[in-house]
């Protein structure tokens, strides 16, 4: 049965709601667009009744904002009623392109200040929507997941932070690590792996790729990657290796031991093509330094991909791998702020997660289950084998 046909034999929770703040208006439209274009050809006698009221409509985005006042400080606005919706609300934490003056000086947003906007905005909700999920692509101070020492444990403080709101599910993307969903074991909390998009993607820009443990193989740039690795390898049918950091832990350099060696761990790879997997591309400086160590050892073409493509010390290092050739093709998705520098890239597949997004959102506003979304498996095996033929 199609996925349209089966979840319409079910009540929707409420009349689905979708705020996506500024930080994430492009992918909210896109998000939007779908779920629009899927209701409105549903043919059936449900959409009809008073449970249903609302279903099919031009758009499911609410008009939200949060303006400013001269001092920098901010309030939430709802333009239109949210009582009794199933509210999705969408934010970009990473989205620096954004400005806000504070008495007359331009501030670029950080993370905490999408944050503050997130909060402010499911303030203003007041209460009133039936249920409120949020979508996070990027968790909020995800790499600060653990303490060591006297240090502050902000990622658990704010999952806490919004649930005590009234949130009742957070739903992100390739967590830097999902344990972090102990701070709020009675609430919703899902991390979203976006392995079938990558690999359509890659198959669909890539067209001479051999899937075969000869041909390719996935590489791993650290220890705490494997898992997603692991995964990557088995449903492709091609070998695993991974590399491990060596670091001098008698410095600390910007907060953090710096890294001495990168040691391999794996099979022979000469000549073969080589993905190599990561949650979030930063600086890019540990990618470069794999894709180098991999070069030495005389692989074939080097693929990045990663979830989150953050760049954060711009692009001139990947540019200047690019035309070395030490790295064919970078892929990451538009689940964060891609600068239009970055699009423009010869080297660069933007991975989109807009359907995949409207799905869940789509599954979700029926109280269906989206365990077959986030186990993609046997949509990765008819992608591959069609590939393959």
């Amino acid at each position: 049965m199609p996925q349209q046909e089966k979840i319409i034999e079910t009540i929707p929770v409420g009349p689905l709601g979708i705020i996506a703040l500024e930080s994430s208006k492009a992918l909210g439209q896109k998000v939007n667009n779908y779920i629009v274009s899927w209701r409105n050809e549903v043919n059936s006698e449900h959409t009809s009744t008073i449970a249903f009221s609302g279903y099919q409509r031009d758009s499911y985005l609410i008009s939200a904002s949060c303006p400013r006042f001269g001092s920098g400080e901010a309030k939430g606005i709802i333009k239109e009623t949210v009582r009794g919706d199933d509210l999705y609300l969408l934010v970009d934490v990473c989205n620096y392109s954004l400005t806000y003056t504070v008495c007359g000086q331009v501030n670029h947003m950080s993370p905490d200040d999408h944050y503050q906007d997130l909060k402010r905005i499911i303030a203003a909700v007041g209460g009133k929507a039936r249920r409120i999920t949020v979508i996070m692509p990027f968790l909020y101070e995800s790499r600060q997941h653990k303490r060591s020492s006297r240090e502050s444990l902000d990622c658990a403080l704010a999952l806490q932070e919004l649930t005590n709101m009234g949130v009742e599910s957070i739903l992100t993307f390739d967590a830097h690590d999902p344990r972090v969903q102990n701070a709020i074991p009675l609430k919703g909390f899902e991390t979203v792996q976006p392995t079938y998009q990558f690999i359509k993607a890659l198959l669909k820009n890539v067209p001479d790729l051999v899937l075969d443990p000869d041909h390719m193989m996935v590489i791993s740039p650290d220890e705490g990657g494997m898992s997603r690795a692991v995964y990557f390898a088995s449903v492709l049918g091609i070998d695993l290796g991974m590399f491990y950091k060596r670091r001098d832990y008698t410095t600390v350099v910007h907060g953090r031991n710096p890294i001495v060696a990168h040691e391999f761990l794996g099979d022979d790879i000469e000549g073969k093509d080589v993905l190599i997997i990561d949650d979030m591309i930063s600086s890019g400086e540990s990618m470069i330094d794999v894709a180098m160590e991999l070069r030495k050892r005389k692989a074939g073409r080097i693929f990045v991909c990663a979830t989150f493509g953050l760049f954060t010390n711009g692009l001139d290092k990947f540019d200047e791998a690019y035309e070395q050739g030490l790295i064919y093709r970078v892929l990451t998705t538009n689940l964060v702020y891609q600068p239009s520098e970055l699009l423009s890239k010869p080297y660069y597949i933007s991975v989109d997660m807009s359907k995949y997004i409207a799905l869940l959102i789509d599954t979700l506003n029926h109280d269906e289950s989206i365990s077959e979304f986030l186990s993609p498996t046997e949509r990765i095996q008819k992608v591959v084998n069609k590939y393959k033929k």
